[in-house]
């Protein structure tokens, strides 16, 4: 199915080539038809599912017709990144049609956004905190609003915006319509779809599983180890693209500099950082000069990277849904993808959890040297002895993986190969400059 049969403008159609889409996607189909309507749409789907043209398009084709500059479309994201994600795809979808997008969060300067949204915007792509900064000031009129899209509603949850959230939804005009999406259903979120939709057609697609083209493995290993199988990874897997997912910020910079002098490529992004740093290090993993990019959940949010071959899950997820998430970042757009995760010993209830809710159990792959002695390939404690520390003798680094014989001969050359650029090493004596992790 093309695009063709939801009779778009064929100046959006002329965004839609450049943007290189060819089918619409499972969201978009099931999304499209409604939201041309007019209709309020709940929408649930995974990152990189298509969903942001989902709402985007109907955007456009409505505001081709009527006055322009003045807000008639808001788009409210969670994070700065999301945002820029955004509005990049609200500016190339409707390059041809006139219409004017501009973005709204903090962590950049506020008279600039000022002038923004005073100079005849379109459609704002904002982040609440910020928005509502302007509110007070009267810097943005909604009077004249049609649209309103809640984007990755749950995070918002997650982030504690829901009290900014209603402030946003009760200066929205009555009659506008209102599109919501979002990856997960939790049970706060569904008061909020029933205060914000009205009789909403809704839109599921692949909720419950994980991306068919992403390869996951469970890595046993004691805490104290994980920096050190991370770098044995590294090497052995020789990926062209990590996207590397940390519990916290502290984590995330501590790592991202461990790597560093490592010789790796490697960036960082958290919630500390500057939005110039942010956006410097996000540009960076995009277009190749960083390999590896250690991230938060909550500062991932918004990374729209097609080429990321891994996704390493240096600490466990707090939720079954956030892992889904999480490694749903490789294998996209019909690539391959590895998705590894690092598990401790207080982790085996989560891995439980995972492999329930993917209805299959997930290889476990035991590294010589990493995984705790005593323990089995579940990562539970075998020959009745607890779980001591390594066994004595063995060796730290180098030594062969032992993977599940259901994957047999060869499987981990197939793996290595994967990879380009050895790992994003770089040799000693390079001027490495500042490093987007150092604030």
């Amino acid at each position: 199915m093309s695009f063709e049969p939801y009779r778009l403008d064929p100046r959006i159609g002329a965004g839609i080539k450049a943007m290189s889409y060819v089918n619409p996607t499972p969201i978009q189909e099931g999304a499209l038809p409604p939201a041309l309507a007019g209709r309020d749409v709940l929408g649930l789907a995974q990152t990189g599912t298509g969903k942001t043209a989902a709402f985007v398009l109907p955007i456009l084709q409505r505001l081709l017709d009527g006055p322009r500059g003045r807000v008639r479309a808001l788009v409210v994201a969670p994070t700065r990144e999301l945002a820029e994600q955004i509005h990049r795809d609200v500016v190339t979808l409707g390059k041809a049609t006139g219409l004017r997008s501009v973005t709204v969060y903090g962590g950049v300067g506020f008279a600039q956004q000022q002038q923004a949204l005073r100079g005849r915007a379109d459609v704002v792509v904002a982040c609440p905190g910020r928005l509502l900064d302007h509110m007070g000031r009267g810097n943005v009129d909604f009077g004249n609003l049609e649209v309103l899209v809640l984007d990755e509603a749950d995070h918002m949850l997650d982030m504690g915006f829901l009290p900014d959230v209603r402030r946003i939804l009760a200066r929205v005009p009555s009659g506008a319509q209102r599109l919501l999406f979002s990856a997960t259903m939790p049970d706060d979120l569904r008061g909020l779809v029933r205060d914000v939709l009205t009789d909403p057609v809704t839109v599921e697609v692949g909720r419950r599983e994980a991306p068919a083209t992403v390869e996951q493995a469970l890595y046993p290993v004691e805490r104290k180890d994980k920096a050190a199988l991370l770098k044995h990874v590294l090497r052995e897997d020789d990926p062209s693209s990590a996207l590397v997912f940390t519990r916290t910020k502290h984590g995330a910079k501590k790592l991202a500099a461990q790597l560093e002098r490592d010789n790796h490529f490697v960036a960082a992004i958290q919630g500390n950082l500057s939005q110039n740093k942010r956006q410097k290090a996000l540009d960076g993993f995009r277009d190749g000069r960083y390999r590896i990019l250690v991230a938060t959940d909550i500062a991932a949010r918004g990374i729209d990277v097609l080429r990321v071959s891994h996704v390493i899950n240096y600490d466990m997820p707090d939720t079954v849904d956030a892992y889904i998430h999480r490694i749903g970042r490789t294998g996209r757009a019909e690539r391959d993808g590895r998705a590894l995760t690092f598990v401790t010993s207080d982790d085996h209830a989560m891995v439980r959890d995972i492999e329930r809710r993917l209805g299959k159990r997930i290889e476990r792959v035991q590294v010589e040297g990493f995984a705790p002695a005593g323990q089995d390939a579940e990562g539970t404690p075998s020959g009745g002895g607890g779980v001591p520390g390594r066994a004595p003798g063995t060796a730290r680094g180098a030594a062969p993986a032992r993977r599940e014989q259901s994957q047999g001969a060869g499987s981990g050359r197939r793996r290595r190969r994967r990879g380009r650029g050895r790992s994003g090493n770089r040799s000693r004596g390079e001027d490495t400059g500042t490093g987007p992790h150092r604030d």
